[in-house]
């Protein structure tokens, strides 16, 4: 197919799924125990993020219970994650105002991503994504942060097993330690509202 990408990938995982909030669980933690068997766990978390997204996109614009079906494949040094669907309906990446809520996704994902596209099939259309497989170069930003919510905890966070059962105990951390921060901006007499937004909007200019 024309824009395709045909290079032969290394490893390939194929995981049908109906669309649904369930669904996009399952398949967000599928993601990261394949990813764990291929010894590819530097790549889960932009990865899971990619797989909720691209997964939540079917529910909303095809339709809870639509029949879809997610693509893992390693290539080269890329991960590549795409979603098949029923649709012919191409998203289109279009400015987003502040007041919108739909249509982030898409900004999202050109952040997150080292390249992304749809191509329309016989059935429908895939919505692909490449992530960079970590080379061992992370983002100071995020060391800093996972250093941060392990002293968050007490440092019990850094005694659990590497993989995914201490990210489940960050992110848990993360959302502690957010809500606490919110009360302290509140408490100093600022706009919580006002903060996360304007932590939103650093995020996404250092993300692009």
């Amino acid at each position: 197919m024309p824009g395709y990408d045909v290079t032969k990938p290394q490893l390939r995982c194929v995981l049908p799924f109906e669309a649904g909030p369930a669904e996009v669980r399952l398949l967000r933690s599928a993601t990261a125990s394949q990813l764990g068997h291929w010894g590819l766990l530097a790549a889960a978390d932009e990865a899971e993020l990619v797989v909720t997204e691209l997964a939540t996109n079917v529910v909303r614009h095809v339709g809870e219970g639509a029949s879809a079906a997610l693509v893992l494949e390693q290539r080269g040094e890329r991960l590549r994650i795409e979603v098949h669907d029923k649709s012919r309906a191409v998203p289109i990446l279009r400015p987003a105002r502040c007041d919108e809520e739909c249509g982030r996704g898409l900004h999202l994902l050109a952040a997150l991503t080292a390249d992304w596209g749809t191509v329309l099939t016989a059935m429908g259309k895939a919505v692909w994504c490449e992530v960079e497989i970590d080379s061992g170069q992370r983002c100071r930003r995020v060391e800093r942060a996972a250093d941060a919510l392990d002293a968050y905890r007490g440092g019990d966070s850094a005694a659990v097993d590497q993989g995914r059962r201490r990210r489940v105990v960050l992110e848990e951390s993360a959302i502690e330690l957010i809500a606490d921060l919110l009360h302290w901006t509140a408490a100093c007499g600022l706009d919580p509202d006002d903060i996360l937004d304007q932590a939103q909007m650093h995020y996404e200019a250092e993300a692009a």
